[in-house]
């Protein structure tokens, strides 16, 4: 007598159920990501309102939505020479739906043992905006070039009084100077730009790291010289200039380049587009006119570009460290 088979189906329903559940699911992401942004990108902006960041931060708030297609309200979250926004940013969702700014100082606050966070602890989106610096002396200094400067300080190991904010990205620049050099500086610490500038205006210190935005007037009205700049070209605001490269010197590249993170994982989908919106705001006249308004310029590099910057860069500040941390 042959024994009754009996096929039971309910397995195989549920199988199918589940393998269409996971389908759905699937669909609903790759729907979510086609989608993005569907609603606003917050923008952690980790330094103060009214700073050089923050002011240059804002602009590309208010034009990356035209092409972006949402607002990317800023968020400033100030604290411990930028790194407490980045720590929040860290934290947040991987999701493209919040990311944040960054320039050179996250490496220098962590190779001074600032932060344990580094720039690979995120996802590089772009490089939006970049500042030259300029090697800056009072006006009536014993050098009126960089050749003469750089023969005085040889002359004169420890005695200029080089103004910077210590552990941050003008200590750096001038680390990175005397390392080119062989020079000895001796370093006199500010909170902020202004307050160096000032006090070199003031002849309180002999030199300093400046930029247009912070003193241009000094430097046209005699008070001030800039003997050098940190660009890969000459500046059109200072066609007399020359940069270091042209005076030997092409690895001092003292610019500070403001970018964008996005949280550690965020899907490749959601990064290109932010990227893609950040270089077509790179082309805009309008955004670049308000930047150069704002004492600086635009540049565009993409994810793998910025993080290659950002990987060459945080090489040397490492090599430098020791000289950062004195």
């Amino acid at each position: 007598m042959k024994r009754a088979v009996t096929i039971t189906t309910a397995p195989l329903i549920t199988g199918l159920g589940l393998i269409i559940a996971s389908l759905g699911l699937a669909s609903t992401a790759q729907a979510q990501e086609n989608n993005y942004p569907d609603k606003p990108v917050e923008f952690i902006v980790p330094w103060s309102p009214g700073g050089g960041s923050d002011t240059l931060m804002r602009l590309v708030s208010h034009h990356a939505e035209e092409y972006l297609g949402e607002a990317m309200p800023v968020i400033n979250m100030p604290g411990v020479s930028g790194t407490t926004g980045l720590k929040e940013l860290a934290r947040r969702d991987a999701d493209g739906y919040t990311v944040g700014q960054v320039h050179e100082g996250l490496m220098v606050a962590h190779h001074t043992g600032l932060t344990p966070q580094n720039w690979d602890d995120f996802t590089p989106v772009a490089a939006v905006t970049q500042s030259p610096q300029y090697l800056t002396v009072p006006g009536d200094a014993p050098y009126s070039t960089y050749e003469e400067f750089v023969e005085y300080a040889s002359e004169h190991p420890g005695e200029i009084r080089f103004g910077v904010t210590l552990g941050g990205v003008p200590h750096l620049h001038g680390a990175m100077m005397e390392d080119a050099e062989g020079l000895e500086f001796r370093y006199v610490g500010f909170e902020g730009t202004g307050e160096r500038i000032r006090a070199l205006v003031g002849g309180h210190i002999d030199a300093a790291i400046g930029d247009i935005s912070s003193s241009g007037e000094f430097v046209k009205n005699g008070d001030l010289r800039f003997l050098a700049v940190g660009s890969e070209e000459r500046q059109e605001e200072t066609p007399d200039v020359p940069t270091f490269a042209e005076l030997g010197h092409p690895e001092l590249k003292l610019n500070i380049v403001r970018g964008i993170l996005a949280p550690a994982g965020t899907p490749e989908a959601q990064v290109d587009t932010l990227a893609a919106a950040f270089e077509a705001m790179s082309q805009d006249q309008k955004f670049a006119e308000e930047v150069h308004n704002a004492g600086a310029s635009v540049v565009y590099e993409g994810p793998e570009a910025f993080a290659q910057y950002l990987e060459e860069t945080n090489a040397t500040i490492e090599r430098l460290a020791g000289k950062l941390a004195r």
